[in-house]
């Protein structure tokens, strides 16, 4: 979530506070709750993935998420395609939640990106340091 910053017009990307209740939290038609560990879950078995992370990035409220996708499927697969592909994956779950974002590579591709940061997990996800949300506990 990004919040205004003294300059008029920017947004900073670290989050406002967020305040969340249980009942907030939105549960799919089959009654579950959508978390980090639901959309890690589903993206896995129905996209093939290779590795999966997901954040919660609205504190555990379960409405803002952000993600890095690893799959074979996303191979030859532009970047609207590969978006496409985890929308019609996660349609259910997209619909009940406020905000998604999601960074799609093939296994090649984070290699790569791996290799370049130098980090053996791979590079953290946008919008994150060390792959959570500075600012948010969870």
């Amino acid at each position: 979530m990004l919040t205004p910053t003294a300059r008029p017009g920017a947004l900073s990307e670290r989050p406002s506070s967020v305040r969340c209740r249980t009942s907030q939290v939105q549960p799919t038609k089959n009654g579950r709750p959508i978390t980090e560990a639901s959309l890690k879950e589903a993206l896995t078995s129905r996209l093939t993935a290779v590795h999966v992370e997901v954040t919660d990035m609205s504190g555990g409220c379960g409405q803002s998420f952000t993600s890095l996708i690893i799959s074979p499927q996303f191979e030859k697969q532009s970047s609207l395609k590969r978006h496409r592909l985890v929308n019609a994956a996660l349609k259910e779950e997209i619909a009940r939640i406020h905000a998604w974002s999601a960074k799609c590579q093939t296994p090649a591709e984070w290699e790569r990106d791996r290799a370049a940061s130098g980090v053996s997990d791979g590079p953290p996800l946008d919008g994150t340091v060390g792959g959570k949300v500075d600012g948010v506990s969870g």
